[in-house]
């Protein structure tokens, strides 16, 4: 049997990744997480990031930012714009749904 690296799939609950954890599952250096992390444009300053531990939020903003930032070629602070813009509109989604339209 061959055993394969997971890299897609969300997190669930409260279950966290370490840092290395989260950039294999992004695809990317752990540097790169870093980058966006002392910019601001990754993670919440939790108590979680505090300890290096990153939730599945945390995941789906990255895979996000990554793929905005590959695909297009975007700036970081262009592809976290955009993914605060994504972010808000499925939240909105969620609302309008949850009143009945």
């Amino acid at each position: 049997m061959v055993q394969r690296d997971i890299s897609s799939g969300d997190l669930v609950d409260e279950a966290t990744l370490s840092l290395d954890e989260l950039a294999r599952a992004c695809s990317v250096e752990t540097s790169w997480i870093i980058e966006r992390i002392e910019n601001g444009l990754l993670a919440d300053g939790s108590a979680y990031v505090a300890s290096w531990r990153f939730t599945s939020y945390d995941l789906t903003r990255a895979r996000r930012m990554h793929q905005l930032e590959r695909d297009f070629e975007a700036a970081p602070e262009l592809a976290a714009l955009a993914t605060d813009l994504i972010e808000e509109n499925q939240r909105l989604k969620d609302r309008l749904r949850a009143v009945g339209r």
